[in-house]
């Protein structure tokens, strides 16, 4: 259901997920309409700068040495990671929504942002209490990140249009089975999210129970549509 909500500034922290160059440059790994996805996050990130909400990136660099291969971790024809290889330029973070030197990056292992991270006890230090996310890819580290950020009591708002995945029905349904189960979150665009940031009340999509959406392949951008 929509209602209205309001962030107070000084609780609220924005995090940009794996928002980096191989999303639009590696074959393997592109994320549809990623130009768009990157436009949303970087209103996201002014409206988050000028509201003074606290900005948080994180950044997906897989590094053996920080971190053994996982059992049935694919590799790349050379033994390296498959994905987000560390040794390679494309890890880094586009320069669209790129760190200021005021914003930290958290460097991670793993799907999740929370993960062997410190990112869950520096917004416990902050006071956050609310957590506007978004980025890549969605039904995947996104995924990952918002179930940790609800374990750690935190509200979580999920900009819908600023999060990519490998198609559009992929990240659809992503987002729609993540709003299936957000409690105590909220779903919102970037528009919306945006105003959030900058103080005002806005009406977005609230989870006031379990699983209460349903669809089929052919209602999936119909009920996407209307978080």
């Amino acid at each position: 259901m929509h209602k209205d909500l309001s962030l107070p500034a000084a609780k609220t922290a924005l995090l940009l997920v794996d928002l980096q160059e191989e999303h639009r440059l590696d074959q393997r790994y592109l994320v549809t309409g990623y130009q768009e996805v990157l436009g949303n996050a970087r209103r996201l990130l002014d409206a988050a700068r000028a509201g003074g909400a606290t900005v948080w990136h994180a950044a997906y660099i897989r590094d053996f040495d920080v971190e053994p291969r996982r059992p049935f971790e694919p590799l790349g024809p050379d033994g390296a990671p498959c994905f987000s290889d560390g040794e390679t330029a494309l890890t880094a973070i586009c320069p669209e929504v790129a760190p200021q030197e005021n914003e930290e990056t958290i460097i991670k292992q793993d799907a999740s942002s929370f993960k062997g991270t410190a990112l869950a006890a520096k917004l416990a230090e902050a006071g956050a209490e609310y957590l506007v996310v978004c980025g890549v890819w969605t039904e995947a580290c996104i995924a990952a990140t918002v179930r940790y950020a609800q374990a750690y009591n935190l509200r979580v708002v999920l900009v819908k249009d600023a999060c990519g995945s490998g198609s559009a029905a992929m990240h659809q349904s992503g987002i729609v089975n993540l709003a299936n189960r957000l409690y105590g979150g909220t779903v919102a665009d970037t528009v919306a999210t945006c105003g959030l940031l900058s103080g005002e009340t806005r009406q977005v999509w609230h989870c006031d129970r379990p699983v209460p959406l349903r669809f089929d392949a052919d209602t999936l951008t119909q009920v996407y549509s209307a978080l």
